[in-house]
């Protein structure tokens, strides 16, 4: 018991002082927790580049080490490095970016294509629609409405303001990314400094260093495995025969950071596409099956083996924070939310006041329950 509480529980009203101390903390705690959400949602074109800045500086930050030890500044292989990465975004982007426009442009041709093929399923939607369509008349009577149409912004000005937002979100991310490698161990030293003793400076250096290890091993293995799943998804696509296959790999690799939702929404996307292209629907269902069969394998044994168990996550946990973030900040938001938890985890494990956390969202909570409870049994 602290000095403080000990000098309350002396006086008569000394535990009911404590007791409302204890739920305004909360409260407080509660209402910051809110606060962090809101100002996470209102400021999302500001912060979700400086998470991804920071995302990326932690996986080439290894690099950046290794390179430094080589004789490489810290300058030039992080201008190297970002440079890289600039350059492998702006590919994908120029060799993307003309098919999926000539696909924008097409898909009310190609919702009538899918609509003929599954003319079945369609013909029981269109019943319903008629049919709510005369309880809607029914409801109005003969009462004249003024219909006011307001004019949507056309197809070039989304195109225009999502370009802009998307290429401003890649500038900062890129710079930010810069300065931080570039920095070296400057913020390492700084951190080291603030703390007074020898055994806490060798903690705090202890503790960054693990994270800053386990959190780029972690991105970087799920970077390098989701690109050899597009990669291969790319591949398949273009086997079977299906037009724009490498659009699909793309699509394929960056969908695969969103898991369980990912794979799915993938194999759906290529399957709808597949249906309007190919004549027999037997064979256009080769897509979406093969799509679904290299994401399993994908993620029940390959990545499982490459990452290992000690950063996995509780399903609960991962599928939560995604809908969270996903709802916060739309797919970008769903992208980084798995690589934000996966930081958060490393973090709250070398953080005595966070433990807690880690230990929700590890996987091994079955393990440890039936360890106690053999415990438990011993005589």
């Amino acid at each position: 018991m602290t000095l403080p509480r000990v000098i309350f529980c002396n006086y008569p009203e000394g535990p009911r002082i404590l007791e409302d101390l204890t739920s305004i903390r909360r409260s407080l705690q509660l209402l910051s927790l809110i606060a962090v959400f809101v100002t996470a949602y209102f400021a999302k074109d500001l912060v979700l580049p400086i998470l991804l800045g920071m995302l990326l500086a932690l996986t080439l930050s290894p690099v950046v080490r290794t390179l430094g030890r080589a004789g490489i500044h810290s300058s030039i292989s992080a201008v190297l490095l970002v440079g890289l990465t600039g350059t492998v975004i702006l590919i994908i982007i120029g060799g993307s970016a003309g098919t999926v426009a000539i696909w924008s442009d097409e898909l009310p041709v190609m919702g009538r294509q899918i609509e003929s093929k599954l003319r079945g399923v369609s013909n029981t939607v269109e019943t319903v629609r008629r049919a709510t369509e005369e309880v809607d008349k029914m409801s109005a009577g003969n009462d004249a409405a003024r219909e006011v149409v307001v004019k949507q912004p056309t197809l070039l000005d989304n195109a225009m303001s999502t370009g802009v937002k998307l290429g401003g979100t890649i500038a900062v991310t890129l710079v930010l990314a810069t300065f931080l490698l570039a920095s070296g161990n400057m913020f390492y030293v700084k951190l080291v400094q603030s703390f007074q003793t020898l055994t806490g400076k060798k903690r705090a250096l202890s503790a960054v260093y693990d994270v800053e290890r386990r959190v780029s091993r972690y991105l970087f293995t799920i970077t390098i495995i989701n690109a050899c799943l597009g990669l291969a998804v790319g591949s398949l696509m273009w086997v079977i025969g299906l037009p724009g296959a490498h659009i699909f790999g793309i699509a394929a690799f960056l969908l695969n950071f969103l898991p369980y939702v990912g794979g799915v929404a993938g194999a759906v996307i290529a399957g709808a596409y597949a249906l309007i292209t190919f004549d027999y629907i037997g064979y256009a269902m080769l897509v979406p099956a093969g799509y679904m069969v290299l994401t399993t394998i994908e993620g029940q044994f390959i990545t499982p083996w490459l990452v290992g168990k000690r950063l996995e996550l509780n399903t609960v946990a991962v599928f939560l924070t995604v809908v969270v973030w996903g709802w916060l900040w739309g797919i970008a938001g769903a992208l980084i939310a798995v690589p934000f938890l996966v930081v958060f985890k490393v973090v709250s494990e070398n953080v005595e006041a966070l433990k807690i956390f880690s230990n929700f969202l590890d996987n091994g909570g079955q393990d440890a329950l039936r360890k106690t409870g053999e415990e438990t049994r011993a005589p």
